[in-house]
């Protein structure tokens, strides 16, 4: 395995957060409805893990470091992690487990809509994200991994229907989104300058 300690690294990264969301919620620091604030912060988290894991061929291309490529697939995983963690706090402490009540939020609150279609797009890149559904899927992997766009599409869209009134942090979200998918169109990643590129030696000179 390259790149072994990297991996690791951002393994441990990835991990902590949830561990230490729920510690604090059974500390009982996350104020009188730690339910919520854990599932806000997991959504939070897997939309952060998605800009990461979008920004990752950017990288690559500016730097040439081959290491960044090693953990993207990890970091997708990692994003899918978070929302079924998502999901899971929003039926065990929004819920109750009551599915009676499912109905009910879905006339209240559509954007729940949203995130389960964002889930589903999500489930269909980790199940085929393994090597053996590549050779599979051939060019047709390449097609459905484009799902991505759509996913951070519909995460941005969640998000804003549960934040209409404060807009200022989905801004920031916005606009990196939207600065990442400029940064993959093909006319302008072929003009990304990598900062590892040799310098002419007339350069190297002055």
């Amino acid at each position: 395995m390259r790149y072994p300690f990297w991996r690791i690294g951002v393994f441990i990264t990835a991990a902590i957060w949830p561990v230490l969301w729920l510690y604090q919620a059974w500390a009982d620091v996350l104020g009188p409805d730690p339910g919520k604030v854990l599932v806000d912060r997991l959504g939070q988290g897997a939309l952060v893990l998605l800009l990461i894991t979008l920004s990752i061929t950017p990288l690559q291309k500016l730097t040439g470091w081959p290491g960044w490529i090693a953990v993207r697939r990890q970091l997708g995983l990692w994003c899918f992690a978070y929302v079924v963690l998502h999901l899971s706090g929003y039926t065990a402490f929004i819920l109750g487990f009551d599915w009676s009540q499912l109905g009910i939020e879905l006339r209240k609150r559509p954007y729940i809509i949203v995130g389960a279609l964002g889930f589903l797009c999500l489930l269909a890149l980790a199940v085929t994200s393994n090597r053996y559904s590549q050779r599979r899927l051939g060019s047709r992997w390449k097609k459905l991994h484009r799902l991505v766009y759509v996913v951070l599409g519909l995460g941005l869209l969640h998000m804003l229907w549960i934040v209409r009134a404060d807009l200022k942090e989905w801004a920031i979200y916005a606009s990196i989104g939207a600065l990442l998918l400029v940064l993959r169109l093909p006319p302008v990643i072929r003009r990304i300058p990598r900062l590892t590129a040799k310098k002419p030696p007339s350069a190297r000179k002055a």
